[in-house]
């Protein structure tokens, strides 16, 4: 599947830091992990510090599918807003699954401190209202977080112009995000878990899965043979491929960087993230080294060649929308892309076993959440494999809501 195009700004900078090797031989593990983006590096961290011996093989160059097309936003809402989510799935359940993605930030933070990596930033964000007809979610919206727990604010419109300097009719500012780089981060994680003793093999396709009671078997593309007790899938949204029900949708997103912009035009209101009411929704954040990023744009649709063709319009419309709301900071482009993203009807990643493929798991995050939605996958995937239960796993589950 082709899953992005142009120059994603991660990839461009840092290339490829590290080489993997290509299976060359038969292997049996308690844990076979396909897909070695950033869900299959932060499973198998989770696995690697639970002290299960795992193997993680990807069909790609390391990070080379979504992952390095990431925008690497980290927030705990949710694509759909807690009073949405809340109609759909019930109260405590939606309030729970905004709390697992609020925790997941601090995880993260964890995660990175531990593997000695310094690819996590701490920010606030902005849900700015796109409209006046916006307001009344935006009102209800701050009533739910607040009366859930959550550190936000209300802001008014003189608000808004005061410490942002464009106008809008309200927004919630909420005290708890993140930024990383999830092509990095993923990087660092193999790097990791390889230094415990964890083998990660690039550039090797599985072509074939048998199942059976005990435990599946994988063969490459080159006929070698991986046995393992457990199989986890965490091949992000190529993963389609598997799942028979109409559970998931294909889309497409678009985003740009800027080139360095100088300290004194850097940037707005501690510097945070800031994304819109909209659907598609417009999102911006300055990056870790003063550049600008602006993504949004999105199309219901997946056509690579149709996707790719766009990719100079959607920058030269993202670039629009930045100029409308800070005119005064310069914003000139430097690298553009586009990528495949997926969502699903109540906006929550699928999670777990899947019945029509016995001792395989699934670790699928989706949306504007997915690499929290991707830790909380590793952790609970995790879990499971250890024997452990956890009310909160049907949640997730494939078949929930039948």
């Amino acid at each position: 599947m082709d899953l992005q195009s142009g120059y994603p700004y991660s990839l461009v900078r840092y290339g490829l830091p590290f080489n993997y090797p290509r299976l060359n031989r038969d292997l049996s593990t308690d844990v076979l992990i396909i897909g070695g983006g950033i869900s299959g590096a932060l499973a198998a961290f989770y696995l690697t510090e639970a002290g299960i011996p795992a193997i993680v093989v990807d069909a790609r160059t390391i990070g080379l599918g979504s992952t390095c097309a990431s925008t690497s936003l980290l927030q705990y809402e949710i694509d759909i807003p807690l009073t949405e989510l809340s109609e759909k799935i019930g109260e405590k359940n939606a309030v729970t699954a905004y709390h697992l993605c609020y925790e997941s930030i601090s995880a993260l933070e964890k995660i990175c401190k531990k593997i000695k990596a310094p690819w996590f930033d701490r920010k606030e964000s902005l849900f700015v209202a796109s409209y006046k007809k916006d307001l009344a979610l935006i009102q209800k919206e701050f009533a739910a977080r607040k009366a859930a727990g959550f550190e936000v604010d209300y802001w008014d419109a003189e608000t808004i112009r005061k410490n942002m300097g464009f106008d809008a009719p309200g927004a919630i500012y909420s005290a708890v995000a993140a930024q990383t780089d999830a092509y990095m981060l993923t990087h660092s994680l193999h790097q990791y878990n390889i230094g415990k003793g964890m083998e990660v093999f690039d550039k090797t396709a599985v072509t074939d899965i048998a199942h059976t009671r005990n435990g599946v078997t994988v063969t490459t593309s080159e006929g070698y043979n991986i046995k393992a007790k457990h199989l986890v899938v965490a091949t992000g949204y190529e993963a389609s491929q598997y799942i028979k029900e109409p559970l998931i949708e294909l889309r497409s997103t678009y985003a740009i960087v800027s080139e360095r912009v100088a300290d004194d035009d850097c940037c707005w209101y501690n510097d945070c993230l800031i994304w819109e009411t909209k659907d598609p929704y417009l999102y911006m954040r300055p990056t870790m080294d003063k550049r600008l990023l602006v993504g949004g744009r999105d199309e219901e649709f997946y056509n690579p060649s149709r996707r790719d063709k766009l990719i100079h319009k959607k920058a030269a419309a993202l670039k629009s929308d930045f100029g409308k709301k800070f005119p005064h900071i310069p914003f000139i482009p430097e690298f553009k892309w586009t990528g495949t993203f997926i969502t699903t009807a109540d906006g929550l990643p699928f999670i777990g076993n899947y019945p029509a493929m016995p001792r395989t798991l699934f670790a699928l995050g989706f949306g504007g959440n997915g690499i929290t939605f991707s830790q909380i996958a590793a952790k609970m995937l995790t879990d499971i494999i250890l024997g452990k239960k956890d009310k909160v796993q049907s949640m997730f589950a494939f078949g929930r809501g039948e």
